[in-house]
């Protein structure tokens, strides 16, 4: 991994550079890894607890890759009235995972959002950047099974 962070040093050694290399590490990794953290805090003479308290305070930071796919389910006020409470267990129960984690076998993570903008469509979900809507939970629980399968166009 040491070559892998070559990047670092291409910031100030600061603590100012705490973030700017807490987003490129994201975004070069998909999240956050021990590993990289630690050479932050080294690289920037700072504890290591300061790297993970900056990077727990901000939601935009994983500690945890990301799986193939990403089923966010949306829970603003349409989906909601409309049933997304019913969705989401549907979800939970079908991929056997909670919002907030990433099933086994690294294929989906299960993420909630407050609103995705497509109320008209309620309730709803996005697979990565496509949304279905007007969903049920037998209708969500077959997307969840093609998905699974590799048979679903996402």
């Amino acid at each position: 991994m040491e070559a892998e962070l070559d990047y670092i040093r291409s910031y100030p050694p600061e603590p100012g550079s705490l973030i700017p290399l807490l987003q490129r590490t994201q975004e070069r990794f998909g999240y956050l890894p021990k590993e990289a953290l630690e050479e932050i805090a080294r690289y920037l003479g700072i504890p290591l607890s300061k790297v993970y308290g900056v990077a727990t305070f901000y939601a935009q930071f994983r500690f945890e890759p990301l799986g193939k796919y990403v089923v966010k389910i949306c829970h603003g006020t349409a989906c909601h009235v409309n049933g997304s409470v019913n969705i989401s267990q549907a979800i939970r129960e079908e991929l056997g995972i909670e919002e907030g984690q990433t099933s086994e076998d690294g294929l989906v993570t299960l993420e909630r959002v407050a609103c995705l903008g497509c109320c008209s469509l309620a309730p709803v979900i996005m697979v990565n950047e496509k949304v279905f809507g007007k969903l049920t939970p037998e209708k969500v629980r077959k997307l969840i099974r093609k998905l699974r399968e590799g048979k679903l166009d996402v």
